[in-house]
């Protein structure tokens, strides 16, 4: 926790906070009491926290990376920690937070369902909190202050994208089918798929099937469990691919290559491009043609630099910071600033 400063206050004083303080102790009525004031450290270097979900996908380490340079930057400390999809590693590593005296704390929840509990400990401790890449909300149903990317609006970019590159291609509906990838219990997800299914639906002037997959958002399981799907439809000649992210895109994209699939025969959309940008690195002929490329690095960077205008300068947390998108493919990539690694 932080430190308070003028320490020479008289007895007085001191006295009259005490008093005050059982008086209102001794008074509550069972309802909420406001937040302790949080406070920038007296002495050395505010500490943020943040404390992300499945740290070893790209996405999240350079999100990592990013955090960390603006934390550098800003002169402060930050702590780093890989939560997995362990909502319960979520909840201890909070209560670390707290104990370890945490200025500030950005969270990534492996699952939305903890956000009232989250938010209570963090208003509990007087600690601010964001939301990044995933919105919770409290008991009461209202946000956390979130900083990331419009689910809907990011979907929408996607389905217009796979709508495009299907018009031009010139298929039908007769011979063609969607495989929509996805964690279908994360609302961030949802909002993806279903925004691109809405604008694909209004762009491409066909109504092709959309076969929804679950998945838990990993590459591995969007080609295993895509893999039943593709060889139940052995009449399909032409494929569209999107999912919440570039690892359920390219996972089903591996999978119908692997099923012999040729690559003209797929459209697949992803959502990152750190992932779809290999191929295109490589220079392989591939069904990964284009993604939607969102900067990790810059919602870290934003997250960081909200917490500490909070901490250090007393500045209110925006309700929600949106960072910008852009289509990409293998033909700007690099230009676009995709990190590919």
């Amino acid at each position: 926790m932080s430190t308070y400063p003028h320490r020479s206050r008289t007895w007085s004083v001191v006295g009259c906070c005490l008093i005050a303080g059982v008086v209102l102790a001794g008074c509550s009525s069972g309802q909420d009491t406001a937040a302790p004031a949080q406070q920038a450290p007296a002495n050395g270097k505010i500490t943020l926290y943040y404390l992300q979900k499945q740290g070893d996908q790209q996405y999240f380490v350079e999100q990592a990376q990013g955090a960390q340079e603006k934390a550098k930057e800003l002169g402060a400390d930050l702590k780093v920690v890989n939560l997995g999809q362990d909502a319960n590693k979520a909840i201890t590593e909070l209560d670390a937070a707290v104990a370890q005296g945490a200025n500030g704390i950005a969270i990534v929840v492996p699952d939305q369902a903890i956000g009232p509990e989250v938010i209570d400990k963090a208003k509990s401790a007087g600690i601010p909190l964001v939301a990044s890449d995933d919105v919770i909300k409290d008991g009461s149903g209202k946000n956390a202050a979130f900083v990331g990317f419009n689910g809907t609006q990011m979907g929408t970019s996607v389905g217009q994208e796979a709508a495009k590159l299907f018009k031009a291609a010139g298929w039908t509906a007769a011979d063609t089918k969607i495989i929509s990838a996805y964690k279908q219990d994360l609302t961030v997800c949802t909002d993806r798929v279903n925004g691109a299914k809405a604008a694909f639906q209004k762009d491409a002037g066909a109504q092709v099937p959309v076969i929804d997959v679950g998945t838990d958002n990993s590459p591995v399981d969007a080609q295993n469990r895509s893999g039943a799907v593709i060889s139940s439809n052995p009449g399909v000649k032409h494929w569209v691919v999107w999912g919440c992210n570039d690892e359920n895109e390219t996972g089903v994209v591996t999978a119908l290559a692997n099923s012999g699939v040729a690559a003209n025969n797929i459209i697949g959309v992803g959502l990152g491009a750190y992932l779809d940008c290999k191929d295109w690195a490589a220079g392989k002929d591939t069904g990964n043609k284009s993604s939607l490329y969102i900067s990790g690095a810059e919602v870290g960077r934003t997250a960081i630099q909200v917490l500490f205008d909070k901490v250090k300068n007393g500045k209110e947390l925006p309700a929600e910071t949106i960072a910008k998108t852009q289509i990409v493919n293998k033909d700007n990539f690099k230009q676009a600033g995709v990190n590919c690694t």
